[in-house]
C-alpha cells in the first residue's frame, strides 16, 4: 500500500526547486538593497566598527542556526579546512567588504552598486591567469567593457555631491576580492558543505578585521571607543540588524545552497536583478541622480559583465 499523505518524489523535487527559487529571489532583494542600508548603519556606526562586528554575528547565527536544525557546522573541520577557510575569509570576507564599506561611507550608494557588478569579471581575470580559465576574445572584450564603463561611472560622480574617487577605488577592491572569492573557493565547495563554508568564511573573515575596530584608521574611520552609543539612532541598529541577518546570513546561505544545487554560472545571471534593484534604491531611498554619464557606464559594464559570462 502507499502513503496517500506522502508527495510523489516529482512534486516534492518541484516544491524544493521553488523554494530555491524564492530563497535566492530574497537574497538578490536583500543584497541588492544593502547599498542603501549601509549608508543608514553608517550614520551612527564608523565603517570599521560596522563591518567586522556584523560578519563575526552573521557567521555566529549562520553556523547555530545549522546546529540548530541538525547538520555538521563544521566540528569535524582538520587544520588544512581550517586554514583554507580563513584564506577564503581574509580574501571574500575581510578585504572584500572592508573595501565595500569603507568605499561606500566615502561614495554614493549607486556607484557602489555598479562598480559590485564586475565583480564576475575580476574572477574571470584571475581564473585565466590562474590556468582555470580558458582566455579568449569575447572574455577580453567583456572585461575591456566593464573598465570601461566602471571609468564612465568614476568619470560622471567627479565633482558630484557624496562621490568621490578614493571611495570607487576601495569599492573595485571589493569586486575584485569577491570575484577572487568565487574563483577561490571552487576547491573547497567541492568537498565541504557550502553553508558551512558560508559560516566559516564570514566568522573568520570578520575576526581578521576585528582589530580594526579597535584601533579605527585616521581620515577614514572611527574606532570603537569614539561610537557615541547614547546618539546612535533607530534607524542605524535597524539598518545595521537588516544588514547582518537578512543581508549576509540569510543572503549568503541562500546564494551558497543554490550555488551548490544549480551552479555559479546560473546563480550569477541574478547580478543583474541586485545590481538594478541597488541603483533604484540608492535614487528612490538616498535621493541620488543619474547623470547621462552614470547610465551609459550602467550599460557598459552590464553588457562586459555579459560577455564574460559568455566567454
Amino acid at each position: 500500500m502507499t502513503d496517500r499523505g506522502a508527495d510523489p518524489p516529482q512534486a516534492g523535487a518541484t516544491k524544493n526547486a521553488a523554494l530555491a527559487e524564492v530563497s535566492l529571489l530574497l537574497a538578490v532583494f536583500f543584497v541588492g538593497m544593502d547599498v542603501v542600508s549601509v549608508k543608514y548603519a553608517l550614520e551612527g556606526f564608523p565603517p570599521l566598527v560596522f563591518m567586522p562586528f556584523r560578519y563575526v554575528l552573521a557567521g555566529l547565527l549562520l553556523l547555530a542556526f545549522l546546529r540548530l536544525f541538525g547538520r555538521n557546522a563544521g566540528a569535524k573541520l582538520g587544520r588544512g579546512d581550517l586554514l583554507a577557510l580563513a584564506g577564503l575569509g581574509l580574501v571574500g570576507i575581510a578585504v572584500n567588504y572592508l573595501g565595500y564599506t569603507v568605499g561606500l561611507s566615502l561614495t554614493t550608494g549607486s556607484n557602489a552598486a555598479l562598480i559590485i557588478a564586475t565583480a564576475p569579471v575580476w574572477g574571470l581575470l584571475l581564473g585565466i591567469v590562474l590556468g582555470l580559465e580558458r582566455g579568449s576574445w569575447m572574455g577580453a572584450l567583456g572585461l575591456g567593457l566593464a573598465i570601461s564603463g566602471v571609468a564612465l561611472v568614476v568619470g560622471g560622480g567627479l565633482g558630484s555631491e557624496g562621490a568621490s574617487v578614493g571611495g570607487d577605488l576601495l569599492v573595485c577592491v571589493s569586486a575584485f576580492s569577491w570575484g577572487a572569492y568565487t574563483v577561490l573557493s571552487l576547491p573547497v565547495l567541492r568537498r565541504l558543505d557550502p553553508l558551512v563554508v558560508g559560516g566559516w568564511t564570514m566568522l573568520l573573515g570578520g575576526l581578521a578585521a576585528l582589530p580594526l575596530a579597535f584601533t579605527g584608521f585616521p581620515g577614514l574611520s572611527g574606532s570603537l571607543f569614539s561610537v557615541g552609543w547614547g546618539a546612535v539612532g533607530a534607524a542605524s541598529w535597524t539598518a545595521a540588524a537588516y544588514s547582518t541577518v537578512l543581508c549576509s546570513s540569510f543572503a549568503i546561505a541562500a546564494y551558497q545552497a543554490n550555488v551548490a544545487r544549480r551552479g555559479a554560472n546560473r546563480v550569477l545571471a541574478y547580478l543583474y536583478l541586485q545590481t538594478l534593484i541597488g541603483l533604484l534604491a540608492s535614487v528612490v531611498l538616498l535621493g541620488e541622480g543619474l547623470g547621462a554619464a552614470k547610465v551609459a557606464g550602467a550599460a557598459v559594464i552590464l553588457l562586459g559583465v555579459y560577455l564574460a559570462r559568455r566567454a
